[in-house]
């Protein structure tokens, strides 16, 4: 399983998750990780360095708009990672398809404003950097990185 895949970052420090039999598999378990892994780090680093609670609520909302994409248009999660560094907070998730995310259309044919599409911008006006890694065993792995100060 990809759980247990780590991304070698120079500097970078994975913070263990809780144990789980499957990983996170909904939005709210991945927030769950995200929040517990940030409140790890707050126990041995000053709460200044991991950003304030508006950073802190942009690493959760990529979180969340990842996994909804990979539940939604991704074939479900396989994989989870979260990694802090000194300035940033990189969020991995994985699922089973290997088609790349694409801006939504808004309007319908009709004019009329669609519910949805929403995710994607907002992972990319919210994260500095993204990745976008192909697996070896098929599917994906989005990364995007949340600097713990704003642009």
């Amino acid at each position: 399983m990809l759980m247990e895949h780590r991304t070698s970052v120079t500097g970078a420090a994975a913070v263990p998750s809780r144990p789980t039999t499957s990983g996170p598999r909904s939005p709210a378990e991945v927030r769950e990780e995200v929040r517990y892994a940030l409140a790890q780090a707050r126990r041995s680093r000053r709460r200044e360095a991991l950003g304030g609670d508006d950073i802190i609520v942009d690493a959760l909302l990529v979180a969340s708009e990842l996994t909804t994409n990979a539940m939604l248009h991704g074939g479900g999660v396989t994989g989870f990672e979260v990694t802090l560094e000194d300035q940033e907070v990189r969020l991995s998730v994985s699922d089973r398809s290997q088609e790349f995310p694409r801006p939504a259309e808004h309007v319908d044919e009709r004019g009329f404003m669609r519910p949805g599409g929403h995710g994607w911008p907002i992972v990319c006006r919210l994260a500095r950097d993204i990745t976008i890694s192909e697996l070896q065993a098929g599917g994906k792995r989005i990364t995007a990185v949340v600097p713990f100060t704003r642009r």
